[in-house]
């Protein structure tokens, strides 16, 4: 039996919450981001895309090609209150899901057809649920594996469902670039023109030796990408790797109290999350760079990281260690662009709890569990920041979060 995979995607997710928040934005062009000099943009609305306004750009740029967009800054936890919503309706349909961020996910429909109708009734389904219970739109792509629905579901964005079936596989796949294939960056496409490589159906005529002996393991990948395999199964235990925050400032920090207050400021933030996913991290890295330009638009970067005995989501634990990170870092008089924690190494809270039965510790850690626990239902009903620990607002600027 051929797999039923789709590939869903909601359609420009932040943009779209916002407008439907606020209805004096709906049906203008709209960008998610800090609007700063440094700040990026997080999303942009459909209507802000054609004047070439894109994720990751800078807000400068993005402002200069639509200078009539209205900005708004992110507000994560509203995002992560609707995508809670979006993955119950994904789960009514299949447990099989395999999330790819707060917006989107791959879901094995392959035994769902008895319950729900094909693959395609299923992914109608969704988005006619989506749009009743939510008022949002996305995109459903469909095919027999992950890489193929995946490209299916940007063919009819915003709103689409666009099906391959397994017979039609080659003749959808070989007409499109060879950059719609994962992996398959600048450096690589540029390897792959100079051999007379512009499309998937180039590269497959190409022997799988000759692919191996130019690019080693990807080769092998890119050969069997080409003529559309792809075996990887929709994984519903996909662990999250990394939870972190980091901060572009719109003034580069010399002082040392501005930047610790930034820290704590993160940590809050990155423990909170930990909590809300009944996750804790062992290792805790601090991510620096440096106002030390070194030519091309790069600065001095540096990370450090530690690791603990007992994974920990408690915000002043996770504060102490980036803090004593920070003081490593080879400053000098050297002034801050950019701040960041991160936590990864990551064990269930329950696992921890465990653990904590058989150290001294155990008492303190489970006051600050508790503590951690009753801020988070203090943040939910009044706002976050409404408690914090003892530290003035940062200065808001450009930030970046990871996309678990």
């Amino acid at each position: 039996m051929h797999r039923a995979i789709i590939h869903f995607d909601m359609d420009a997710f932040y943009a779209a919450i916002e407008q439907l928040d606020s209805a004096h934005l709906q049906g203008k062009p709209l960008i998610v981001g800090w609007d700063s000099a440094r700040g990026v943009v997080a999303t942009a609305s459909y209507e802000a895309r054609p004047y070439g306004v894109h994720s990751a750009m800078p807000m400068a740029q993005a402002r200069m090609l639509c200078p009539q967009a209205i900005i708004v800054p992110p507000r994560r936890e509203r995002y992560l209150e609707v995508s809670r919503h979006v993955f119950r309706i994904l789960r009514s349909f299949t447990p099989l899901i395999e999330p790819l961020s707060l917006d989107e996910a791959f879901l094995d429909v392959t035994d769902s057809h008895e319950l729900f109708g094909s693959a395609r009734e299923i992914a109608q389904k969704i988005k006619t649920r989506i749009h009743q219970e939510i008022r949002l739109t996305g995109s459903a792509g469909i095919g027999p594996n992950k890489f193929i629905a995946k490209i299916a579901s940007d063919m009819r964005k915003p709103d689409g469902l666009f099906e391959v079936q397994t017979h039609d596989l080659l003749d959808f796949l070989h007409p499109l670039p060879v950059t719609k294939i994962w992996g398959v960056g600048k450096v690589t496409a540029k390897s792959l023109q100079d051999l007379g490589i512009k499309t998937i159906g180039n590269l497959s005529r190409l022997p799988k030796q000759t692919l191996v002996t130019r690019f080693g393991t990807q080769g092998q990948r890119l050969f069997e990408l080409s003529h559309g395999v792809d075996d990887r199964p929709v994984n519903p235990q996909r662990e999250v790797k990394s939870i972190g925050e980091e901060e572009t400032f719109a003034k580069d920090l010399s002082d040392n109290d501005k930047i610790q207050t930034v820290l704590l400021q993160q940590a809050q933030g990155v423990a909170r999350r930990l909590r809300k996913r009944e996750l804790t991290a062992k290792t805790i890295t601090v991510k620096i760079k440096l106002a030390q330009p070194l030519g091309g638009g790069k600065f001095r970067l540096y990370t450090r990281s530690r690791s603990l005995p007992i994974a920990t989501s408690d915000a002043s634990e996770i504060y102490c260690v980036a803090a004593l990170l920070f003081q490593t870092v080879p400053r000098k008089t050297r002034a801050v662009r950019l701040a960041g924690i991160y936590t990864s190494n990551m064990e269930s809270e329950q696992h921890v709890s465990q653990l904590e039965l058989f150290t001294s510790s155990s008492e303190t850690n489970s006051k600050r569990q508790r503590l951690g626990k009753a801020l988070d239902r203090l943040s939910q009903k009044y706002g976050e920041g409404i408690v914090c620990y003892g530290a003035s607002a940062s200065p808001h600027s450009a930030k970046s979060e990871d996309p678990a």
